[in-house]
């Protein structure tokens, strides 16, 4: 089942069943993350993940002004990524417990899940990789004379990659359709990103001579309005485009991670800027009661519990077709 937001066309001021759209995607990110702590916990998923939890509105908001012809790369915290681009969560949940039913047949799991039928590229296990992915994305788009746009999204420790300055340099040079969203957490795995970059983004993006947005990356709604006129410029030949959404990481860096390096202090504070939260009350103004979210919640967890399900009874990949789908083999004597 495919779970994209096709909100190309917004409406301003945003209608109520608008936002509560965007509040049951990020709802459904969120709800996946913690089902996925669970699994994890309990040795279901192989390998390491790394959650996104308390970031939901930033891949969903920018989501909301993409549609199917579009494409994004992702990052090694790319769940949510790839759900509100429109993967199909039972394919997810597969390919993240390695199964042969998962949408890369449980060779990527979830630090290179992709579906090229949705647009995304990918997630990525390196630091800043995406970003050249996202590049010759856009390249494409532009010289197929495409209607399309490409977006990277990338950490604020990506930063510190030379290949982020190769790739602003090249898409301002050739003016292609890319919008590069940094998602600023404040934290370079296990490091204040203050101590690891002696610059700003937006500093950066003048010296390339690239328009540059902030965005309050907490608040979905301000997310999905101050990107949709955005894209809409790349589209129209604009040229790339960075945007910050400032947000918060509140697991560590991967799951397991105690962060015993942040302030308790800071820690406790971060509710209060719940994506969920911030969304759930604006929702209650405009007259969306409780027992409607509850509802939500309940299709969102049962949607969830289904996926997962099958997930389970699914097969394991056979090893004898490990080697199907790749383009070469050396020969081993």
């Amino acid at each position: 089942m495919k779970r994209g937001i096709d909100m190309t066309k917004r409406k301003a001021p945003p209608d109520p069943m608008e936002l509560l759209a965007l509040y049951r995607m990020m709802l459904m990110v969120r709800r996946s993350e913690e089902r996925l702590m669970g699994l994890f916990a309990d040795g279901d998923v192989p390998g390491f993940i790394h959650l996104g939890i308390g970031q939901e509105a930033v891949p969903v908001g920018v989501m909301s002004g993409l549609g199917p012809q579009d494409t994004i790369a992702s990052t090694h915290r790319g769940h949510g990524h790839a759900l509100a681009k429109g993967l199909s969560l039972e394919g997810f949940f597969a390919e993240l417990l390695g199964k042969d039913t998962g949408l890369c047949r449980g060779r990527g799991g979830s630090m290179h899940v992709a579906d090229m039928s949705t647009g995304m590229l990918g997630a990525n296990g390196i630091v800043g990789a995406g970003l050249s992915i996202a590049l010759g994305s856009a390249l494409a788009h532009k010289t197929l004379n495409r209607d399309s746009i490409s977006v990277a999204f990338f950490g604020d420790g990506a930063l510190a990659e030379g290949l982020a300055h190769e790739c602003l340099n090249m898409a301002a040079l050739l003016k292609l359709p890319l919008l590069f969203v940094c998602e600023n957490n404040g934290w370079s795995e296990f490091s204040p990103t203050s101590r690891q970059i002696a610059f700003t983004l937006e500093g950066l993006s003048q010296a390339y001579g690239i328009p540059y947005h902030s965005v309050d990356g907490n608040d979905v709604e301000v997310v999905a309005a101050s990107v949709a006129p955005l894209i809409a410029g790349i589209r129209q030949g604009g040229g790339p485009i960075v945007v910050e959404c400032h947000t918060n990481r509140v697991r560590g860096h991967f799951e397991g991670d105690a962060q015993k390096y942040r302030d308790a202090d800071e820690l406790a504070r971060l509710p209060e800027a719940d994506p969920l939260r911030v969304a759930g009350k604006r929702l209650a103004d405009l007259g969306i009661n409780a027992a409607h979210l509850e509802q939500v919640a309940a299709e969102v967890d049962e949607a969830i519990e289904a996926a997962v399900s099958l997930a389970r009874q699914s097969d394991l990949p056979v090893f004898s077709a490990a080697a199907a789908d790749v383009y070469t083999v050396e020969q081993v004597l």
